[in-house]
């Protein structure tokens, strides 16, 4: 049979696009860490640079400004005047000025004096400014290299699920397995079955979600994912697929979606 298309695919991603809702824009711009987080490697890189290019410009031209109106550039080398700060003469040394303050590197040539209030002001306003960039967008970059997608590449699911006799029971079963050697704390699995159906009034609900058990009531589905493990749908009369023969289940359209959650062990 060709290919269907998939509710989730083997690799996680949902292949779900949400349209016409309204207002969306306005959503995600008021929860902009989540979406900065959720957004792509390259477009994260590109808001990245481009948000400390253009704070460090504008801090630049802060500190050119106030040394332009105080007539700082056309005295620099008088040594009887004492400027806002020291040996600024242009924007590039503006430009480095306040690299220096922000990265707090110190060389010791450019340097506030106690004559200037405006550059007090606008020295404490750039650490506060410069704080919060940091700790939003290096935070940003944090949450992203730590998400746990690069981590599932290493969880294995058996490319087929079988039905056989175990235990005397007709069982619907697949394997799943941890490839690296650091534990899934508190892992869990669940399965659920996305099929759509018609109500006995007659509502059509499409991709329903059930609920397969894989174990609820023995606590079968708390896994210790050492080795691969072999999970199990026992097909008794409370089983969606009670009722369904062979020949039916070939031709009926569905899609079994499998959850694992569990805590990485090395990272949390």
């Amino acid at each position: 049979r060709g290919k269907r298309q998939r509710f989730v695919d083997k690799n996680g991603r949902c292949n779900v696009q949400h349209g016409n809702l309204g207002g969306e824009t306005s959503r995600y711009l008021s929860d902009l860490f989540t979406t900065l987080v959720d957004l792509k490697w390259r477009w994260n890189l590109f808001i990245f640079i481009l948000t400390y290019t253009v704070a460090w410009l504008f801090m630049a031209s802060m500190w050119w400004v106030i040394a332009y109106m105080r007539g700082d550039l056309n005295k620099a080398h008088d040594d009887s005047y004492t400027p806002c700060v020291a040996n600024v003469y242009n924007f590039p040394s503006a430009f480095l000025f306040f690299i220096e303050t922000e990265a707090t590197i110190g060389y010791g040539y450019r340097y506030i004096t106690d004559k200037c209030p405006e550059g007090i002001i606008l020295f404490l306003f750039q650490s506060i400014l410069g704080s919060i960039v940091d700790a939003f967008l290096i935070g940003c970059m944090f949450i992203k290299m730590s998400q746990p997608k690069k981590r599932a590449e290493t969880l294995m699911f058996s490319e087929h699920a079988a039905i056989s006799m175990r235990d005397g029971k007709l069982t619907l079963m697949f394997r799943v397995g941890n490839l690296r050697n650091s534990h899934m704390v508190s892992a869990q699995i669940r399965c659920k079955l996305l099929k759509s159906r018609q109500t006995p009034e007659g509502e059509f609900l499409p991709l329903d979600q059930l609920e397969l058990d894989v174990g609820f009531s023995t606590g079968a589905d708390q896994l210790f994912l050492v080795s691969p493990l072999t999970i199990c749908h026992v097909i008794d009369s409370k089983s969606p697929f009670y009722e369904l023969s062979q020949r039916s289940m070939q031709t009926e359209q569905f899609e079994i979606v499998v959850i694992l959650e569990g805590i990485v062990e090395t990272t949390g």
